[in-house]
C-alpha cells in the first residue's frame, strides 16, 4: 500500500485549496486571541474584542496574545515557505531548515556574536541570516555529491551529524560566558512568546526581499524538477536559480530563528500538507504554504499554552513531538516520495 504522502492528488484548483485553508488560518487567528495559559479565558477575551471587558484583559489580549499571534503568522510562512524552496531545489523531499543544520546555523551564529560581544537587540537578525546562509551552502553542496540528490536518507544523515556539531558548539559557547547564555536562552528551544511588535518589524524588510526573490524564482523551479537539461533547455540557468534560492531560504531562515528561536520540523510537515492536497508543482505548492505554514504554528503555539497551564511548553518542543513521527514515517515507507 502507497501511504499517504506518496499519493499523488487528484488534479483540484489551486482556490479550492486554498480558500478553506486561509478560512482556518483565520479561525486558528481567533483561536490564538482566546486562549492562554493565564487567567483571561475566551470569555473575557471576547469581550476585548468587542470593545468591552477589564484593563487587564486588554492588556493581555492587544499586548501579549495579539503580538504573538503576529509573529506566529510570520515565522509560520517563512519557515513553511523555506522548506518547500530547500526540496524544490535540493530535490529532496527530506530537505528541512531544521533537519540540515540551517536553523542550527543561525543559532550558532547569534550565539557566537552574543559571546563576541555584540547586542542581541541589534545584531540578531543579521548575523542569523548570515549563519542559515552558510548552512543553506552546505546543505546544497551535499545534495549535489554524487548519489546525494538520489538518497534522501544520506542528505539527512549528513544534514542531521551538522546540526549536532553546531548545536554541540552552541552548547559550548554558552558554558563559556554566562551573558550569553542568559540572552540566547529563549533561543534554544524555540517559542513566540514574549515577542514584541519591534522584533517583527525589524525582519520584514528580509521577508519582502525573500518574497520578490521567491516569486523570481517560482516558474524557473519547476522547470528545474525536470532536470537540469530540460531547465536549460527552457532558458534558465540553474546555478542561479540555485542561488537565489540559497539567499530566499537564509532570509527566511534567519529572520524566523532570530524572532522565534530553532522551531523543528515546520518546514517539512508544510509541503509536505501542501503537495498531498494539490500536487508536486512547486508553484502551487508555494501557494498553500502561505496558509498552512502560519496554521501549524499558530495552532501549536495555541496547544503549547493550554497543555501545560499555568505554565506553557516551549513550542519547539511541541513541533517537535508533531513533526518527529511524521518524519519516522516518511522514513519507513516502502518507496520514498520523490520530487
Amino acid at each position: 500500500m502507497i501511504p499517504w504522502f506518496n499519493r499523488i492528488p487528484a488534479q483540484r484548483s489551486l482556490l479550492s485549496a486554498l480558500v478553506p485553508a486561509v478560512f482556518l488560518l483565520a479561525l486558528s487567528c481567533f483561536l490564538s486571541l482566546l486562549y492562554g495559559a493565564g487567567s483571561i479565558g475566551p470569555f473575557e477575551a471576547l469581550q476585548v474584542l468587542f470593545n468591552q471587558g477589564s484593563s487587564e484583559a486588554y492588556f493581555v489580549v492587544t499586548e501579549l496574545r495579539l503580538p504573538r499571534t503576529l509573529v506566529g503568522l510570520f515565522v509560520g510562512l517563512s519557515l513553511g515557505v523555506a522548506g518547500a524552496l530547500m526540496q524544490a531545489v535540493a530535490r529532496n523531499p527530506l530537505a528541512e531548515p531544521g533537519l540540515l543544520g540551517v536553523s542550527a546555523g543561525s543559532t550558532f551564529a547569534v550565539a557566537l556574536a552574543l559571546v563576541m560581544g555584540a547586542s542581541a537587540a541589534t545584531l540578531t537578525v543579521s548575523i542569523a541570516q548570515i549563519g542559515a546562509l552558510v548552512g543553506c551552502f552546505c546543505v546544497i553542496t551535499a545534495a549535489r555529491m554524487q548519489g546525494q540528490n538520489r538518497d534522501p536518507i544520506r542528505l539527512v544523515l549528513a544534514g542531521a551529524a551538522l546540526s549536532s556539531l553546531l548545536v554541540a558548539l552552541t552548547s559550548l559557547l554558552l558554558l563559556y560566558d554566562q551573558r550569553a547564555a542568559d540572552e540566547i536562552r529563549f533561543w534554544v528551544t524555540g517559542s513566540v512568546a514574549g515577542r514584541g511588535l519591534d522584533q517583527l518589524t525589524a525582519v520584514l524588510p528580509s521577508m519582502f526581499i525573500a518574497v520578490m526573490g521567491t516569486v523570481h524564482v517560482a516558474r524557473p523551479l519547476s522547470s528545474l524538477a525536470l532536470g537540469e537539461k530540460v531547465a536549460i533547455g527552457l532558458g534558465h540557468n540553474p546555478g542561479r536559480i540555485r542561488l537565489i534560492v540559497i539567499v530566499c531560504v537564509a532570509l527566511l531562515v534567519g529572520a524566523a530563528v532570530a524572532v522565534a528561536g530553532p522551531v523543528a520540523f515546520v518546514g517539512l510537515v508544510v509541503p509536505f500538507a501542501a503537495r498531498a492536497l494539490i500536487g508536486p508543482d512547486i508553484r502551487r505548492t508555494l501557494w498553500l504554504c502561505l496558509p498552512i505554514g502560519p496554521m501549524v504554528v499558530i495552532n501549536a503555539d495555541t496547544l503549547s499554552r493550554l497543555i501545560a497551564q499555568p505554565a506553557e511548553m516551549p513550542l519547539g518542543v511541541l513541533t517537535a513531538i508533531v513533526g518527529a513521527p511524521v518524519l519516522l514515517a516518511i522514513v519507513r515507507a516502502r518507496r520514498l516520495p520523490t520530487l
